[in-house]
């Protein structure tokens, strides 16, 4: 009997440990541009989270490496990583070697802030009189943006600084981060312009690659949303 037991013990073993098995925790490498909250230096976001569930939840592990927004893309569109995050749909037409993932991360409001009380934003056309900046790389505000001058900066921390020293007249970035930025550099003064400029879903997006794992991820974010993890996630302080 007790050689029996030991056989199946052995038999499990061998199956738990197998390549095959092991290989399903490698983790990925996934970039991304997001800053905190919702990204974070030690992997512990809202986002990050969110990600490290739901690759969880597929038997996978995930790591998150911080890159420029253009660095970003072409990297996970060459297979130097596996993917990068929180995205706009449609970029496969622009990086045929990334597939999105059909279950988004989030909503971002595109959003536009000012110190100048005097300034008003309503839709893209009223941006022409006004000196803007945004990230470099954002592209729904490339494809979007046209403005009496334009100042493009790699770091959301450089682009409020943009703001606070009045180099420019509005910034545009995600309004959840960026009332983060506005308390976090102690931006007097800033206003959250209504309405947002625009309201996308973002989404994952990996390297072809891993087609195979794409609707595993999607519905692992699905099952999130519909047992109230997701929302636990994203609940505002």
């Amino acid at each position: 009997m007790r050689n029996t037991i030991a056989a199946v013990l052995l038999a499990l073993a061998a199956t738990w440990w197998s390549p095959s098995h092991a290989q399903s925790w490698q983790p990925l490498t996934i970039g991304t541009t997001i800053a905190p909250p919702l990204s974070t230096p030690d992997g512990n976001g809202m986002l990050d989270r969110l990600q490290r569930e739901a690759f969880l939840r597929i038997n996978m592990g995930v790591r998150f490496v911080t890159l420029p927004s253009e660095r970003a893309l072409a990297e996970a569109n060459s297979g130097g990583i596996d993917g990068d995050n929180n995205r706009i749909a449609g970029l496969e037409k622009s990086y045929p070697d990334l597939i999105q993932v059909p279950e988004s991360n989030m909503a971002y409001e595109f959003t536009a802030f000012a110190l100048d009380p005097a300034v008003e934003v309503n839709g893209w056309e009223s941006l022409g009189k006004y000196s803007v900046g945004y990230i470099q790389g954002w592209k729904i505000l490339d494809e979007n943006v046209k403005a009496a001058q334009l100042t493009k900066v790699a770091t959301p921390q450089q682009l409020f600084a943009l703001l606070k020293a009045k180099r420019v007249d509005v910034i545009i970035y995600e309004r959840f981060g960026g009332e983060h930025f506005i308390r976090e550099l102690d931006v007097q003064g800033a206003r959250v312009l209504q309405p947002p400029l625009a309201k996308r879903e973002m989404y994952l997006y990996l390297n072809r690659k891993h087609a195979p794992i794409v609707e595993a991820v999607a519905k692992a974010l699905r099952d999130m949303k519909a047992d109230g993890s997701y929302q636990a996630l994203f609940a505002r302080p």
